[in-house]
This record gives structure tokens, C-alpha cells and sequence, in this order.
């Protein structure tokens, strides 16, 4: 049985390079070489040049996610163009090690050092491998484990949270730890013996009791409307999409667009075969779901966390034409492009108006924009 991650193999190595994709849609991968330099020329310009982070200090994981942008770019000019700012990023989120291996400043520990490490494992710095290291173990011990005699399994054992005061995992960090994780496991395989590795059986049984699919999740809230049916939500018991009514007067949660990509995204990085049914499930609810002009569920709110997410699980899963609600097969690759190249601001970057999530910072936007045509200009 095909499994996922061998799909993702084909498309992205663990060194982070991309295959060359065919001769077709040249013109539009010049449309997006060209939005890639004018976002980067931005971004560049937004650092700060003494310290070398993007945004508030405190998040290395803004710095993470700029960082990653410029590494990304198709042409291997363009980190060489940018190498003083792309080192100076890195020393930056190099000065945010903590004690404990993570990789943070004032809160928000897993979600940091999970991006953090992401930027670190593609800059592929030598330096950099014994932070890696430590930030792997870092991550490995926050996972939830609320073993307690006598009382049945909590249903946030295996999942992770942001690492501070919102000490119940969630479907967004858990995602991000897992995403970590298993490139620092594959690119360090050779050393495996001496890292402690997350408990990945656990892990997807804390997703899974995120996702509304009533044959494998028997949690009260779960839906049994037909338009949940396999999505996914934010934690176990708590939906930013809201509550419904089942037919039995019982209140459920309702799934919605970047969660699901999530929980796919999880399903992938845990290789997981293609034909469980929690993962057809997700997939049936992505294509019945498929749009560009709105998170689903959440309409504009974590709008570019969506395409950041839907690029990644779409382009990794090989996905390359998707069925949306009215049996249409769409390009998402091209569509998406063109509408983000369509959104881009003069000066090169974007923003969301709805500033749900920090999407009003055109830092955290443009670098999620910037990402997300990275990964389709690869499958071109």
C-alpha cells in the first residue's frame, strides 16, 4: 500500500530542493519569479538591519518564516543575493536558544521553535545542528502525556500546544511539531540512535480526535452533518467555525478549511497509509470544500494560513488537479497563483484586511504568500 510520504518524496527532498517540474506554465512561473522578487525586495527592506529579525522580537518564528522565504526562491542567486540578511536572520533566531533547547523568547514555545527549526534544517548551516538537536528534544517533551492512576486517557494526551499558558494541545501546533519533526528525522537519520522521537501513534490519536468523522471519533461534540463529514477542528471540543445541532439536539462542531489542511498535513508527516479512511475522509472534505476566495468556514479570517497550509498538504499528497463542491476539476496550483499575484500589493507584499491571527502584519502575510508560491511554482 502507497503510502504519502513517498509521494512526498518525489516532490520535495530532504535537503529541500524540488524536482524541476515540465516545460509547460513557463509563462506563469515567470508571473511568479517576478511577485517572488518584488515580495523579497520587500521583505528585505522591512528587516531590521541591527538585530536581523522581521516583527516582534519575542517570535522568532516571524524571523523563521521570512528566513524560509528567501531560502525558497527557485533561483540559486537569489539567497546569494540576500546572504547578509538571510545570516543575519538566522543569528537573530541562533540569539532566541533557550536553556531548555527551545527556541523562543517570551511565550509561545512549540509554535516557535517548530518554525525556527524549519528555517535552521533548510539553511543547512553546520553550526546550526546541535541547536536542531536539542530544539528535536525540546519539541519530543512537549508532548502532552496526562497520565493520571486510575483515570481513562486525556483527550489531549498526544498532541502539542503553544507551550505557555494554553497548556492543551491543538490541532495547529500539533501539526507544526509533527512537521518539525519529521524533517529533523529523516535529514538526521544517521544519528537516530541518539535522539528520542515523538510518540507518533499518540500524536495521531490526538488529531483524530480533532476530526468529525464519527466512525473513528467518538467524542460528543463530533458532527453528524453531512458538511463536516471527515473536516477538522481546532482542538478536541472547541471549533473557531462554530457550533450546530445535530439531529439528536446534541451540539457539535463544525469543521472548517485550514484545520482540515492541517489534519491532512498531519496524516502526511506521520505516513500514514493513503487508503485509511480517516485520510479519504479529509480529502473527500477538501475537494467538497475546494475554494480560493475564502478560508472555508471562516471566511476571511486566517486567509493566507489557509493557502500556506492548502499548498503544502495539496502539493505533498502529489495533488495536482482537484474536484470542488460542483464536481469541476480545478488546477489549484494556477488558480491560487494567479490570485495571490492578483493580490499583491505595488510594493510588493501583502496583507489580510481581517487581522484574525496577526494576518494584518504584512510580514506574516507575505512571507505565507511567498511560501505558498514557492511550493506551486515547483509542481509547474
Amino acid at each position: 500500500m502507497k503510502k504519502f510520504i513517498l509521494l512526498s518524496f518525489l516532490l520535495c527532498t530532504l535537503s529541500f530542493g524540488w524536482s524541476q517540474g515540465t516545460k509547460s506554465n513557463v509563462s506563469l512561473k515567470h508571473e511568479i519569479e517576478r511577485s517572488l522578487d518584488l515580495g523579497l525586495d520587500w521583505l528585505n527592506k522591512e528587516q531590521n538591519k541591527s538585530s536581523g529579525n522581521w516583527g516582534l522580537e519575542e517570535y522568532p518564528a516571524l524571523t523563521g518564516l521570512a528566513v524560509r522565504s528567501f531560502l525558497g526562491h527557485p533561483s540559486v542567486q537569489v539567497p546569494e543575493k540576500y546572504k547578509k540578511t538571510i545570516d543575519s536572520g538566522l543569528g537573530f533566531i541562533r540569539s532566541k536558544v533557550q536553556s531548555d533547547g527551545g527556541i523562543y523568547g517570551k511565550g509561545l514555545a512549540s509554535y516557535n521553535t517548530s518554525i525556527s527549526m524549519m528555517a535552521m534544517m533548510q539553511a543547512k548551516k553546520d553550526e546550526d545542528e546541535i541547536i536542531i538537536e536539542k530544539a528535536r528534544k525540546f519539541l519530543v517533551n512537549q508532548q502532552s502525556d496526562f497520565d493520571r492512576k486510575g483515570e481513562a486517557d486525556n483527550v489531549f494526551d498526544g498532541g502539542v500546544g503553544y507551550g505557555s499558558r494554553w497548556a492543551h494541545s491543538d490541532l495547529s501546533n500539533t501539526h507544526l511539531a509533527m512537521e518539525a519533526l519529521f524533517y529533523a528525522k529523516k535529514s538526521y537519520q544517521n544519528n537516530e540512535g541518539d535522539f528520542a522521537d515523538l510518540d507518533w501513534d499518540a500524536a495521531i490519536s490526538f488529531v483524530s480526535k480533532c476530526q468529525n468523522l464519527p466512525s473513528t471519533n467518538n467524542e460528543k461534540w463530533v458532527s453528524k452533518d453531512e458538511d463536516d463529514l471527515g473536516g477538522f477542528v481546532y482542538f478536541p471540543g472547541s471549533s473557531m467555525a462554530g457550533e450546530r445541532e445535530n439531529a439528536n439536539g446534541s451540539i457539535a462542531l463544525r469543521s472548517y478549511g485550514s484545520m482540515s489542511y492541517a489534519g491532512l498535513l498531519s496524516f502526511i508527516y506521520a505516513e500514514m497509509e493513503a487508503n485509511d479512511p480517516r485520510v479519504i475522509a479529509v480529502r473527500e472534505w477538501l475537494s467538497k470544500h475546494y475554494t480560493i476566495k475564502e478560508n472555508p468556514g471562516m471566511g476571511p479570517q486566517g486567509l493566507f494560513y489557509y493557502y500556506h497550509t492548502m499548498a503544502k498538504a495539496l502539493s505533498l499528497s502529489g495533488i495536482r488537479t482537484i474536484k470542488d463542491g460542483d464536481g469541476k476539476s480545478k488546477d489549484w496550483g494556477r488558480e491560487l497563483s494567479l490570485h495571490l499575484i492578483n493580490l499583491q500589493s505595488k510594493d510588493g507584499s501583502w496583507t489580510n484586511e481581517n487581522g484574525r491571527w496577526w494576518e494584518k502584519d504584512p510580514v506574516l502575510v507575505t512571507s505565507y504568500a511567498l511560501l505558498t508560491l514557492e511550493r506551486i511554482y515547483y509542481i509547474l
